[in-house]
C-alpha cells in the first residue's frame, strides 16, 4: 500500500534547485498549456500528456545529453524517466497541485539481460478526490501504454513480482538525492548507466 512520506500535504509543493517551476520556460510553458482546461483535473491530464508526449525519453531518440533539472528537462525536450518525473512535478507544483516522486524496480527490457534497473514515476494528489493517483510520463512506444487514469491506474510497467520486480511504497517529497547525484555527473547515458544501479541500490537496498 503506498503511503506518502510527510503527512503535511504542503510538503508535495516545494521549490527547489532541481524542481525549480518559477524559471521563465516552465512558466511561460505552464501558462500556455492552461488554455482552455476547465477543471483541475483536465488541467492535470493536459501537462501529464505534455509531458509523457512532448517531451522525449532520452534513450528513444537516442539522445546522449543528460538532463536533471526541470528546466534542463523542458529546455532540451528530453529526458529518462526520473528527469521527466522532475518536470512533471515542477508544472503541476506551479499550480499548487501536490505532486511526489516513486519508484519502481524492474528487470531489464533487454532480451537476455537479467538485470533490475531503476524507474521514477510520479504520484499526484487530487483534490477533488481526495486521494493520490501514480502517473508515467515515461513516454509510450510499442509495449508501453500509459495513460491517465483516475480509476484504474495505467502505468508503463506495473511490477511482475514474480520476476523479483518492485514498488516502492513510499510517495517522496523530493526526487532521491543519489538518482540526482548520478543525473549531474553523468556526461552522457553511457556513464549514466554505468552508474544507475546506485540509485537502485540506495532506494531497494540491492
Amino acid at each position: 500500500m503506498m503511503h506518502t512520506e510527510s503527512n503535511n500535504i504542503q510538503d508535495y509543493l516545494k521549490k527547489n534547485e532541481i524542481i525549480n517551476y518559477d524559471h521563465k520556460l516552465i512558466v511561460d510553458k505552464c501558462r500556455e498549456l492552461e488554455k482552455g482546461t476547465e477543471d483541475e483535473i483536465s488541467l492535470i491530464r493536459k501537462i501529464y500528456e505534455f509531458v509523457r508526449d512532448d517531451i522525449h525519453h532520452s534513450g528513444d531518440i537516442g539522445a546522449q545529453e543528460i538532463t536533471c533539472k526541470a528546466s534542463e528537462v523542458l529546455e532540451f525536450g528530453h529526458g529518462i524517466c526520473c528527469a521527466k518525473s522532475h518536470l512533471l512535478a515542477a508544472m503541476l507544483r506551479f499550480y499548487g497541485i501536490p505532486t511526489g516522486f516513486c519508484y519502481q524496480k524492474l528487470c531489464s527490457g533487454q532480451e537476455g539481460v537479467n538485470r533490475k534497473v531503476l524507474h521514477g514515476l510520479n504520484a499526484v494528489y487530487l483534490k477533488d478526490l481526495n486521494r493520490w493517483i501514480r502517473l508515467d510520463a515515461r513516454g509510450n512506444k510499442p509495449g508501453v501504454n500509459a495513460q491517465f487514469s483516475i480509476e484504474e491506474e495505467k502505468i508503463a510497467w506495473p511490477v511482475n513480482k514474480e520476476r523479483g520486480e518492485e514498488d516502492h511504497q513510499v510517495i517522496f517529497i523530493e526526487p532521491n538525492p543519489t538518482v540526482v547525484e548520478v543525473l549531474k555527473r553523468s556526461n552522457n547515458r553511457k556513464e549514466l548507466w554505468a552508474q544507475w544501479e546506485l540509485g537502485l541500490k540506495d532506494l531497494f537496498g540491492n
